[in-house]
């Protein structure tokens, strides 16, 4: 590795890039498969919010479960920057929320505008902190099996 590519930032890189790319190309092509398969019932475009909220929610999961595992580099960069950044960052979008919140708006449901808008938003940040503590639950169960089965490694400042 060149020193020069050392101190290029990440989100300028080529390969990261390509994996943004790849990824949100998969996470935009999967939102709209389940868009097309769940369309709106009486107006409200409940597949678009459950899109969102569980996006929210495996994003909490992932990237707790990743700061976990160690530094920010190697693999777990890679998988960060395609399943993160490009999966749900395709798969989830900000654009879809909003121009689905103004279609209800258009179509004079203000009430219901608001309340799709505000409560994607609300229980989309609910669902990352139930991602970020499901991760750290499997993370207490998974330090808790490998103690009972390697209690050496326990006594001797605990596995890793």
């Amino acid at each position: 590795m060149s020193s020069t590519l050392n101190t290029t930032p990440v989100h300028l890189r080529l390969p990261y890039l390509c994996l943004v790319v790849g990824g949100g190309t998969i996470g935009t092509a999967a939102r709209e498969g389940l868009t097309l398969a769940f369309p709106p019932a009486g107006g409200i475009p409940y597949a678009t919010f459950a899109i969102n909220v569980s996006g929210a929610f495996l994003l909490g999961l992932l990237l707790d479960a990743l700061v976990r595992m160690g530094p920010d580099d190697g693999l777990r960069r890679r998988i960060r920057v395609m399943v993160g950044t490009g999966f749900m960052g395709g798969f989830t979008t900000y654009s879809a929320l909003a121009v689905t919140t103004a279609g209800l708006l258009g179509e004079g449901g203000v009430g219901i505008s608001i309340a799709y808008g505000l409560g994607t938003v609300l229980i989309g940040g609910a669902a990352t902190g139930a991602g970020i503590t499901t991760a750290t639950v499997l993370h207490g169960r998974s330090r808790a099996r490998s103690a009972r089965q390697n209690p050496d490694a326990t006594l001797n400042g605990g596995a890793r």
